[in-house]
C-alpha cells in the first residue's frame, strides 16, 4: 500500500495524529509520525527534516511516500521533498510556502493579520480569543480534556528564521486540504493564498484547524482519495 508520513505543526507533537494513524494502519498502510524537536532553540526547519528522515530509517528510500504536513509543518514537508523520494504531498490547514521566503516572513507577506482580524470580526470573536475558542471549537470534549491534561509544548522561534524555503519540485503531485471553519487560517484567506502561491484552489472539508483531532474519519477518507488519484 503506502507509507504515510504525518508531520505536525508548531507547539504540537505526534499526538495530533493519534486518531488518524490507527485508521491508516487498519487500511493496510505504514505510518510514520515523528516528534519534531520544536523546543530545541538550535533546531530549525532543516533539523526538523532531519528528524523526519531519521524516523523513516530504511523507509526513507521507499517509493510510496505520502507526506501530510499540517499547519506550520508545511515548511518541513517542503524541505523533505528534497531529502526523500516523496510521491505525494498533502498540505493540511497549512501555511502555503513560497520559494525564497522564510517561515517568519510568511505572516506579513500573506497579509495574514488583516484577513484574520476581518474573519474574527465577522465571527464576533474578541481579539484575545483563547486557544479553545480558536483551535478546539469543534474537537470532541474528551479529546480537548486530554489535550489540556498533556499541556502546551513550548515552541522555539528558531525555525521561523533562515534558511528560506526551496522551490517545490515541479513534477510532484500536491494537494491542499483546508477546514471551512478554521478560525486560525480562515477559509477565505486560504483560498486566496493557496491560489496565489500554489496556483490552484484548495480542497475543503468540514472542520477547523485541527482536523486530525476533530474529524479523523473524514480526513482519512480524503487522504485515501488523494492516494488513489496519485496511483499509489
Amino acid at each position: 500500500m503506502a507509507t504515510y508520513v504525518l508531520i505536525h505543526g508548531a507547539s504540537s507533537d505526534s499526538w495530533l495524529w493519534h486518531r488518524v494513524a490507527p485508521l491508516l494502519r487498519a487500511a493496510g498502510h505504514d505510518v510514520v509520525a515523528p516528534d519534531l524537536p520544536i523546543s530545541d532553540n538550535e533546531a530549525g526547519i532543516p533539523e526538523y527534516a532531519d528528524a523526519v528522515v531519521a524516523a523513516l530509517g530504511d523507509r526513507a528510500a521507499a517509493d510510496d511516500l505520502i507526506v501530510v504536513a499540517q499547519s506550520f509543518g508545511s515548511f518541513t514537508g517542503t524541505v523533505l521533498t528534497h531529502r526523500v523520494p516523496v510521491k505525494l504531498l498533502v498540505f493540511l490547514s497549512a501555511m502555503a510556502p513560497k520559494e525564497g521566503e522564510t517561515p517568519g516572513e510568511w505572516w506579513e507577506a500573506t497579509d495574514y493579520t488583516r484577513d484574520r482580524q476581518a474573519s474574527d470580526a465577522g465571527l464576533g470573536l474578541p481579539p484575545d480569543a483563547d486557544l479553545k475558542v480558536v483551535f478546539f471549537h469543534d474537537v470532541p470534549d474528551d479529546v480537548v480534556a486530554e489535550a489540556w491534561e498533556r499541556g502546551e509544548i513550548p515552541q522555539s522561534d528558531r525555525p521561523f528564521a533562515p534558511p528560506p524555503m526551496p522551490a517545490l519540485p515541479a513534477d510532484l503531485p500536491i494537494r491542499f486540504l483546508a477546514g471551512r471553519d478554521d478560525r486560525f487560517f480562515p477559509i477565505d484567506f486560504q483560498r486566496r493564498v493557496v491560489r496565489e502561491r500554489l496556483g490552484f484552489a484548495p480542497d475543503e472539508m468540514e472542520g477547523g484547524h485541527l482536523e486530525p483531532l476533530a474529524h479523523p474519519e473524514e480526513l482519512v477518507r480524503r487522504l485515501e482519495g488523494y492516494r488513489v488519484e496519485a496511483g499509489l
